[in-house]
């Protein structure tokens, strides 16, 4: 019979099959696989961009709005809410953001952004937590919600403000950079040789460690902050104890209620430091529509990381640098990264036949192979793709990973107080 979060049987149950984690010798094996293999594309095709500082930047600017995106979901999703509105609460910070930072500086815009965005996580816990409304129905309604009430807030905040109107903000003061000092040019000096490998560590290292933004250096603190809270505190035990079994938590005594609300209003304070990020760090200003969908793809992220904050980051690099391609290059780099796509799904084809998961290594290696195709029948993709790469990859990352994914137990089930499983 079952008590609390633990279960006693009259007969031995078999013991549940452990995954194992990917230690830390073998997480930097594989990055530095992962150089290697971008440092023999750009040298076989020429794209210096793939491994350029500036792409390297933008890449890190890009993935900021979708991994705070992201570690919303997963902050959500983890006490059992699926958030669908991170879009809508994205586009609140990204509009507080934008008004409070023109008004009273850069981080008064961001607190602005983080308390927007809570409260699109606050509404969301009351429609789901208090009211048991569908988590899907609630979430796309904050995102329609939210596109509207900015808009009437614009016509409100900038009337007859110059260089503003109903879809725009005036320009916002920038937030800071940081870099290491003594290393940007002896960095850029060795990345212009473009030697293999050495030029490609130094565009990476240079990408990472000049002109950084405060901001982005606070978001990526986050993602290891947030391991630590939801894994290694009593609060991130409640808090993942609801997402898996909140009837079980209850009889524990977990107010199952308050640490949901909890998770959910922090999830909205994630997504809108993305949005403020992206009004004031990414564009110096507020346009309607400039999240894109970024909400979407920082879910998509997260799904990718299996529920998990190093993970999550991984996602929201790749679907980042994707975009940085798309934005710096175009389709040149977009084609070379048809071939690195490629080479990485044949190796994932030839990994899933050796585990004997037949139907995802035939999909991966015939996917390789059309890609492979494509690359040596072209000289360029069309521009058309080229703006939707970072979606077709989102596609495929998802597909990929399904097989290995195990959301918590209870994400998405209604659950009211002192009801029974």
């Amino acid at each position: 019979m079952t008590a609390g979060l633990g279960t006693v049987a009259s007969a031995p149950a078999a013991p549940a099959r452990r995954r194992r984690r990917m230690s830390l010798p073998v997480l930097l094996l594989v990055i530095a696989g992962g150089i290697v293999a971008v440092a023999l594309i750009r040298v076989i095709t020429g794209a210096d961009d793939l491994t350029s500082s500036g792409t390297v930047g933008a890449a890190l600017r890009l993935a900021v709005p979708i991994g705070m995106a992201g570690l919303g979901g997963l902050w959500a999703e983890r006490s059992g809410v699926v958030n669908i509105g991170l879009e809508g609460m994205l586009i609140l910070g990204t509009w507080g953001g934008a008004w409070a930072g023109w008004h009273w500086g850069p981080w008064a815009g961001v607190l602005a952004g983080v308390l927007f965005g809570a409260l699109g996580g606050l509404l969301h816990a009351l429609a789901t937590v208090t009211f048991g409304v569908d988590h899907i129905v609630s979430g796309v309604a904050i995102t329609i919600l939210a596109g509207g009430l900015t808009r009437f807030l614009s016509a409100l905040a900038y009337r007859n403000v110059p260089g503003a109107g109903v879809t725009q903000s005036p320009q916002v003061k920038p937030i800071g950079t940081a870099s290491i000092p003594g290393i940007s040019q002896p960095l850029q000096d060795l990345e212009k040789h473009h030697w293999f490998i050495l030029s490609d560590v130094a565009g990476i290292l240079r990408g990472l460690t000049v002109g950084v933004s405060w901001l982005a250096i606070v978001a990526v603190l986050l993602i290891p902050l947030s391991y630590w809270v939801l894994w290694r505190t009593r609060l991130g035990l409640r808090i993942r104890s609801c997402g898996e079994n909140p009837q079980a938590a209850e009889s524990l005594g977990v107010n199952v209620y308050r640490m949901k609300y909890v998770a959910v209003i922090a999830s909205g304070a994630f997504a809108g430091l993305g949005g403020a990020f992206l009004s004031e760090v990414a564009a110096g200003i507020y346009r309607e529509g400039q999240t894109n969908g970024r909400g979407y793809i920082g879910l998509a992220a997260m799904i990718f990381g299996n529920w998990r904050p190093g993970g999550l980051a991984a996602g929201a690099g790749l679907f980042g640098y994707t975009d940085a391609l798309n934005l710096r290059s175009g389709g040149e780099s977009v084609h070379a990264l048809l071939l690195l796509l490629a080479v990485l799904l044949a190796a994932v084809g030839v990994w899933n036949a050796v585990r004997g998961r037949r139907i995802t290594a035939v999909v991966a290696i015939v996917t390789a192979g059309l890609l492979l195709w494509w690359f040596l029948a072209t000289d360029r993709v069309p521009d058309e793709f080229v703006g939707f790469a970072p979606h077709l990859t989102t596609l495929l990352v998802l597909s990929l990973a399904a097989q290995r994914l195990r959301m918590p137990a209870a994400d998405g089930k209604p659950y009211r107080r002192g009801e029974a499983r």
